[in-house]
């Protein structure tokens, strides 16, 4: 069993992981920037200790620093949270040489997933259907030219080693590929010290699907469900919604029955995610998450289980105790991402909390680190909370969306939440008649 866990992240995702360590009476330790110093997650850890000063690189990516910090406090596991080391293979493997649980994948599933052409490449040799594209990292322009040729234009150059939109550039015809090539290697470089860069068929208006799946890394594996994704901004995720509300019952369980197989030859362990872009009644395989992700609430809802503590509980050698037949989805679930900017320039808004009241009620969860009194601090992503509701069907989880975002107060700092309020609004919201391109051009309406 695990005895005491040490969090190595920061804000909502801190807490969420505190949280479900209390209630399976787990010590938990807290680790933190100097900017962190009064942040929820520490001051209702057993222990904390810091870590660095408020640069990332000094403290949530010292790798040396939070295995220090594990071992003056007698941790046996580290839980990474999302974003940070949790997708960092080589973090993993030092987790677990020096005698701690690492609660997450294998290191070699997290580097086998880490890049996406090593990735592409076994998502096809597990069945998982690809978009078409480039026979693995482009090395030569001439040849990468032809194979696009091939497929037609308009294609996509993706960073092999990254995501979140860096390294990204469409090309409509072949004099736009050989320009943008150097372009998505140069920022790939930049931002993942890794300039290897693939292409793949663009596809004009898909929704992003993703499933959640959990296996216990003895060859057991079930899926909770996908979860629509396709509300986006320059690659952001927004809002996220589960169940899709345009999946058909034989497409849900179609690319259900291919994650599980997928994660049983594998023998994959703890929680991840498969995402797709779904278009024309296909799915294409586009990453795998090995972590925790920010919208896996909304799959928690609609399932009723906890992924934390399922996380918490495979580390420490358990074995999924119920099989998919057991898996009982029941209603509909939606999450907004507050984020600390403005709901109209996306401008972040750190800065001191005046006021705080979150919204309550029958079907309605709020994760967050905030407080009254709390600052928010400028030097990290700008997401403070997560609204997530449940009702019986989408009309209601929607109708008590938007009373729980009226309710919700987070003052002396900007949200987003006026942009929620206006999405709920819109009629191809209310119909789920949106794609992943829908959010921007709605933003660029001015509306």
């Amino acid at each position: 069993m695990i005895e005491k866990v040490l969090i190595a992240n920061r804000g909502e995702i801190a807490l969420r992981v505190l949280r479900a360590c209390r209630e399976m009476g787990i010590a938990t330790v807290a680790v933190h920037s100097t900017a962190d110093a009064q942040a929820m997650h520490v001051r209702l850890a057993d222990e904390s200790v810091c870590i660095g000063p408020p640069s990332v690189r000094e403290s949530y990516l010292n790798i040396p620093a939070i295995l220090t910090a594990a071992s003056i406090t007698g941790a046996d596991a580290i839980h990474p949270g999302l974003g940070f080391l949790s997708e960092n293979a080589d973090f993993a493997s030092m987790v677990e040489e020096h005698g701690l649980t690492f609660i997450g994948p294998t290191p070699e599933h997290i580097r086998m997933m880490g890049d996406k052409v090593i990735a592409k490449r076994a998502a096809e040799e597990l069945g998982i259907p690809t978009v078409p594209g480039s026979d693995g990292a482009i090395g030569d322009i001439d040849a990468a030219v032809a194979r696009a040729e091939e497929i037609g234009y308009p294609v996509l150059v993706k960073a092999s080693g990254g995501g979140g939109g860096r390294g990204m550039k469409v090309a409509r015809d072949s004099a736009e590929l050989r320009q943008q090539i150097p372009l998505a290697r140069a920022e790939a470089k930049a931002f993942f010290g890794n300039d290897e860069v693939y292409f793949e068929k663009y596809l004009n208006a898909p929704r992003h699907i993703e499933v959640q799946v959990l296996g216990d890394g003895h060859g057991n594996a079930i899926h909770l469900g996908e979860r629509d994704c396709s509300l986006q901004r320059s690659h952001q995720k927004i809002l996220e919604e589960a169940p899709s509300p345009i999946l058909k019952p034989e497409a849900r369980k179609h690319i259900g029955d291919i994650a599980i197989r997928a994660m049983q030859t594998l023998k994959y362990r703890g929680a991840g995610t498969l995402e797709f872009l779904y278009q024309d009644g296909q799915f294409a395989f586009i990453e795998m998450n090995t972590r925790i992700q920010v919208e896996h609430p909304v799959s928690e809802l609609i399932s009723g289980i906890d992924l934390v503590q399922e996380q918490i509980r495979i580390a420490a050698g358990g074995m999924l105790d119920i099989d998919q037949a057991q898996v009982e989805l029941t209603g509909h679930a939606i999450e907004c991402r507050i984020n600390a900017e403005n709901p109209l320039t996306f401008m972040p808004s750190p800065g001191k909390v005046t006021a705080y009241h979150a919204p309550g009620g029958y079907g309605v969860r709020v994760d967050s680190h905030l407080y009254q009194g709390y600052t928010v601090p400028s030097h990290y992503d700008s997401l403070v909370a997560k609204l997530i509701v449940h009702g019986r069907d989408r009309d209601e989880c929607v109708r008590r969306l938007r009373r729980a975002l009226q309710e919700y107060v987070i003052a002396g700092i900007e949200t987003n939440i006026p942009l929620h309020l206006r999405l709920l609004d819109e009629p191809d919201f209310i119909t789920g008649n949106y794609d992943i391109h829908w959010l921007e051009r709605f933003m660029q309406r001015g509306v």
